[in-house]
């Protein structure tokens, strides 16, 4: 069976509307209806043309907005590396500065021993209860600590050591009720016992009635006994109470040491102790600020 033939009619004819249309175009007689068609396919155009242009905006908007994301996270993690890096670095300058002190103390007080030295002990524990007033240092008996030990910073009196682990001690703090140290002020040499207030103040006892305590002097420690070394810092006078019908006067005393923010101590581990008043020389050096 023959396959029908193709008329090359259809063909013919759409080449020749071609030639004709272009012969029309060259000479100017489509310029009428090109105008029609250009006035009606404008508008459609336009409006395909500013939707596309529309998305693009909206897809390049999209991945400007990812861009800055990302950059804003890069940004915040390196803000915050150099937020701990500053911390980090302030930390370690505070921290050489407290050990710098510490060891100027030791190098002003050669008579004593110490353990914790150049570096000190680092308080790691505050006393949660209100009826004890102590810290916990990482400083025990496999480093040379033992009871009743001296524990200082260069700006005075801690306490002593009441109780001791194989490396930690508690330090009862002289701030505590159960404290009581034998003290003498600096200008008067009159003697007294300091004692732990609840609260945390200080309080002088036991000051005989004749001598004249006048606030701002700087109580010292007396050396009297064998629980602390003479001259170390305890406080400063802020109030004195006189009572002529009492035997004693009694006077409050403000700190020198920083009990809140305590962080590293020296432990003294060895001092000659005063075995009675007379031993006591004229002028007692101040070993403190």
């Amino acid at each position: 069976m023959k396959s029908p033939r193709r008329s090359p009619v259809v063909p013919l004819l759409l080449i020749a509307f071609t030639l004709v249309a272009l012969v029309l175009h060259e000479v100017g007689y489509l310029q009428a209806a090109e105008d029609v068609v250009l006035r009606l396919v404008t508008p459609v155009q336009s409006w395909f043309s500013n939707r596309a242009r529309g998305v693009g905006d909206v897809v390049q908007t999209l991945r400007d907005l990812r861009t800055l994301r990302d950059e804003n996270a890069r940004l915040r993690q390196e803000n915050d590396a150099l937020i701990i890096e500053n911390v980090q670095l302030k930390e370690a300058e505070a921290e050489n500065e407290r050990l710098r002190r510490l060891l100027d103390f030791t190098r002003t007080n050669p008579s004593y021993d110490y353990r914790g030295g150049e570096v000190g002990a680092r308080v790691i524990g505050h006393d949660p209860s209100a009826y004890l007033d102590f810290v916990i240092i990482d400083l025990g008996e496999r480093q040379g600590a033992s009871l009743d030990m001296p524990v200082v910073t260069e700006r005075g009196l801690v306490g002593r050591i009441t109780e001791v682990h194989d490396t930690s001690s508690e330090v009862l703090l002289i701030t505590d009720v159960n404290s009581a140290v034998t003290a003498l002020i600096q200008t008067s040499r009159a003697m007294g016992v300091v004692r732990g207030l609840a609260g945390g103040g200080l309080l002088l006892d036991q000051v005989p009635q004749d001598v004249e305590v006048h606030e701002g002097e700087i109580v010292i420690t007396s050396g009297l006994g064998d629980s602390f070394p003479r001259g170390l810092v305890i406080g400063q006078i802020s109030n004195v109470y006189q009572r002529d019908y009492e035997m004693f006067q009694q006077a409050r005393v403000r700190p020198t040491v920083d009990f809140r923010n305590l962080e590293q101590v020296l432990v003294i581990t060895n001092f000659v102790p005063i075995a009675d008043l007379q031993n006591l020389p004229e002028e007692t050096e101040i070993t403190g600020p």
